[in-house]
């Protein structure tokens, strides 16, 4: 375990040239609304999970029926696509469009989903080492899936020279120089999950533990819980020790590559971090956590125990308040409320 505290907390841009993330949760929910099925998903209070007045679990596993808090994001983009061209979008909307991505998990599912409700197309590329079982997932959402590289950031210098080649969208869940505009939208998407939360949480948390990859989902809550709750809660992003791109970038008030060998927390595995995502967490954030493989999985059972069941990705967050080491840094209490995300379902 390591945690920093965030010296550029309320401070300015880390990365100028790119946004900040959008706080406009009310332009998500309007669109969502037109969709059978964007349900609300449950926020849970298991009993006697850690020993703090109260936890509450943001359960994303069943979202839109794509087993992630990923099905707000690329799906939400198409969706806002969509739209522009006709106001009842249909199956036939967006045909002649194709969609294409890297993807080494649920980011995939997401534009695959997306494209196939609105009749565009979808190509998804994965490394080798992505499982067989992802990319068959993938096909069944009608994805076209080709396979590139050794690693994730091969198989997304593929996508992004197959876009240049055909014409196609490049749709990545991560920001960078001159890549901005997609992702401040799809990040825009996740902002569903933090506008239930918010609404579903019966008094203010103290503290929020948000997992972070490239910072999509922790840059996102971040920004709306300040925008709602002020600065009150003590915002902790955690990132595996593996991959520590936020904390990294954090020390060095600046983007960094952060790289370092392959981690169990699979879906956090980023070795940068989404520049959106760094300018949201750069201001909101107060602390950064990295922890170990073994860290995360030793505490998996004591949530599949209490009903939540996830991977290492999705549970890390919740991990963290578990640990009596965290805790006693952070000096947190018997009186502590805590508010976290699962953000996965098991495959």
């Amino acid at each position: 375990m390591r945690i920093i505290s965030n010296p550029h907390r309320a401070g300015p841009k880390l990365a100028p040239t790119a946004p900040y993330p959008s706080d406009d949760a009310a332009r998500v929910g309007t669109l969502l609304r037109q969709c059978p099925a964007a349900h609300e998903t449950p926020l849970v209070q298991p009993a006697g999970l850690a020993p703090v007045a109260k936890v509450w679990v943001k359960d994303e596993r069943a979202r839109m029926n794509l087993g992630s808090f990923k099905a707000l994001g690329a799906a939400y983009v198409i969706a806002r696509h969509a739209e522009e061209v006709s106001s009842t979008p249909d199956a036939s909307t967006l045909h002649g469009r194709t969609y294409v991505t890297a993807s080494a998990g649920n980011h995939g599912m997401s534009v695959a989903a997306g494209a196939r409700v609105f009749g565009a197309d979808a190509v998804v590329y994965i490394a080798d080492t992505v499982p067989e079982g992802f990319a068959d997932r993938l096909k069944a959402q009608k994805a076209k899936v080709v396979r590139a590289g050794a690693n994730y950031a091969a198989s997304m210098e593929a996508a992004m020279q197959a876009a240049e080649g055909n014409g196609w969208v490049l749709l990545s869940d991560s920001s960078w120089e001159g890549y901005v505009d997609l992702p401040l939208v799809l990040m825009e998407g996740y902002l569903q999950m933090a506008a239930e939360a918010v609404a579903q949480c019966p008094e203010p948390p103290t503290h929020i533990f948000l997992q972070a990859g490239v910072g999509g989902l922790a840059g996102a809550v971040a920004t709306y819980a300040r925008k709602i709750w002020g600065d009150a809660p003590r915002i902790v992003v955690v990132e595996p020790d593996a991959a520590p791109a936020l904390q990294a970038s954090i020390e060095a008030g600046k983007s960094v590559f952060a790289d370092g060998p392959d981690s169990i927390m699979g879906r956090l595995d980023c070795k940068e971090p989404s520049l959106i995502a760094l300018n949201g967490l750069g201001r909101d954030a107060d602390d950064f956590l990295t922890l170990s493989d073994d860290e995360v999985t030793e505490y998996l059972p004591q949530l599949a125990c209490h009903g939540l069941a996830t991977t290492a990705s999705g549970g890390s967050g919740a991990v963290a308040i578990l640990r009596e080491d965290v805790r006693a840094v952070l000096g947190m209490g018997s009186d502590a409320r805590a508010l976290c995300f699962l953000s996965e379902a098991v495959e």
